[in-house]
C-alpha cells in the first residue's frame, strides 16, 4: 500500500497500489486535463482545503454507484412529484448549485470542508467547457436544492448535492437518473456510500466492472 506524489506530468498510478480507504495519490493540480484523466480512470479529488495544501486523489476499488434504471422512488416521493410543487431544470444555474453545495447547513464552516475556492473554480471551468453539469430544484424563483457532477461518456460522476427544503436533493437525483437514462447514460458514480443514497438504489460494484463501463 502506498500514496504516490504527483508532479507536473499528467499521470495517475495503478489504483490497486493505493491505501485501503481508496487514497492513491497526492499533489498535481485541478486543471481540466488532469481532471478528465482522473475521472476517465476512476479517480476524484477530495481534501480538506483548510488543512491540505495539495489535492488528494481517491480511487476506491469497491465503487458505490446507482444505475439509472434501478433508482428507487419511494411512495412519498412519488406523491411529492405528482404535486408539481417544485420545478426541475438542468444547467440553468451551475454556479448557484455549486455554491449551495459548499455552504448549505454551514458546511463551509466545518473543519473538514472540502468544497473550497480552488475546487469551485475548477469545476466551474469544467462546466464552462461542457464537462460538468448541474440539476436545479426551484421553489418559484428560489433555488432550494440541486446537485452537480462530471458527465463523461455514459457515466455521471456525482460530486455533491444540497437541500434547503426537505427532499430537494432526492428530487434532483431522481430527475438526473431519469434524464440521464433517456440520454443513454449507464451509471451514476456516487463516490461514497451514504444512508440517503443507499435507500435510493445505491450499491457496490468492483472496480473492474466500473472501469469497463467508463471505457465503453
Amino acid at each position: 500500500m502506498a500514496v504516490y506524489q504527483l508532479d507536473d506530468e499528467l499521470w495517475f498510478p495503478d489504483p490497486h497500489l493505493g491505501e485501503e480507504d481508496g487514497l492513491v495519490a497526492v499533489g498535481g493540480d485541478l486543471s481540466i486535463d488532469r481532471l478528465l484523466l482522473a475521472y476517465s480512470n476512476g479517480f476524484f479529488p477530495w481534501f480538506a482545503y483548510r488543512h491540505q495544501q495539495e489535492p488528494l486523489w481517491y480511487c476506491p476499488l469497491q465503487r458505490f454507484v446507482i444505475f439509472p434504471d434501478e433508482i428507487h422512488i419511494s411512495h412519498s416521493m412519488k406523491q411529492l412529484m405528482k404535486r408539481h410543487e417544485f420545478e426541475l431544470t438542468i444547467n440553468q444555474d451551475f454556479e448557484g448549485v455549486i455554491r449551495g453545495c459548499a455552504t448549505a447547513q454551514n458546511r463551509n464552516r466545518d473543519e473538514g470542508a472540502w468544497l473550497g475556492p480552488e475546487m469551485i473554480e475548477a469545476y466551474t471551468e469544467m462546466h464552462k467547457q461542457g464537462f460538468a453539469a448541474s440539476v436545479e430544484v426551484w421553489d418559484a424563483d428560489k433555488l432550494v436544492g440541486g446537485l452537480y457532477g462530471i458527465c463523461f461518456g455514459p457515466v455521471f460522476f456525482g460530486e455533491s448535492m444540497f437541500s434547503l427544503v426537505p427532499n430537494a436533493s432526492k428530487l434532483a437525483l431522481i430527475h438526473l437518473a431519469q434524464t440521464f437514462q433517456n440520454l443513454g447514460g449507464r451509471m451514476i458514480d456516487c463516490q461514497f456510500e451514504t444512508p440517503h443514497l443507499k435507500t435510493m438504489g445505491g450499491r457496490y460494484i468492483p472496480y473492474k466492472d466500473y472501469i469497463n463501463l467508463i471505457k465503453k
